[in-house]
């Protein structure tokens, strides 16, 4: 499969899959979402949006399309159709990278596109046909049918191909994935001095 990613690719490892009857569209604002987050960030994230239990934020093609107080007043949607298939790319990305000896839990998605392959036209079903108003000719309704194509590539953020935008995007992820594990380990030490102040009130 030829891939979209026009960079060095020494280093990165890609996944991909075409020929998808899916909306590029779609596939395009899941990609945006997972894109610079870690491996295990991007899974939990498309979890959420396979389950249905959170918007996908659409910043493009998102005309006449109605705001989620999920996102903060945003324009979203829930494409688990596209986000079903974004997780079997990003699997497929993370066996790749197993295969070549890499650790997928500690790269990061440095790469994720959707893109339109071909249109097929389609003729509507005789029940669909109406009479035209100009001598008679029958018209008829032609619907199109899109194929999509999808491509991740992993690395570790600090490959050479990458630029210097993509190098402080995921620089940017890793200290914030930092912080939450700062939060978390301090939330975990509280926690016991909690109980245990608890329970020597409870004894008083």
């Amino acid at each position: 499969m030829n891939y979209a990613f026009n960079r060095k690719r020494e280093g990165l490892v890609f996944g991909g899959a075409k020929d998808l009857n899916a909306s590029f569209k779609d596939l395009s604002a899941v990609c945006d979402a997972i894109r610079y987050r870690s491996v295990r960030s991007a899974i939990a994230m498309l979890d959420t949006f396979v389950e249905g239990s959170m918007p996908v934020l659409y910043s493009k093609h998102n005309k006449y399309m109605g705001s989620r107080h999920e996102l903060g007043g945003r324009k979203g949607r829930y494409p688990i159709k596209c986000a079903r298939i974004v997780k079997g790319v990003l699997a497929n990305a993370m066996a790749n990278a197993e295969s070549k000896g890499e650790d997928p839990d500690s790269m990061y998605v440095v790469h994720a596109s959707a893109n339109k392959t071909m249109i097929l036209p389609r003729t509507a079903s005789k029940g669909a046909l109406w009479l035209g108003h100009s001598m008679g000719r029958r018209s008829v309704r032609r619907t199109d049918l899109e194929f999509s194509r999808v491509e991740v590539a992993l690395g570790y953020g600090e490959e050479e191909g990458l630029s210097a935008k993509m190098k402080a995007a995921i620089a940017a992820t890793k200290k914030g994935e930092r912080v939450v594990q700062v939060k978390e380990k301090e939330k975990s030490k509280a926690k016991p001095k909690a109980v245990a102040e608890e329970k020597a009130k409870v004894k008083a």
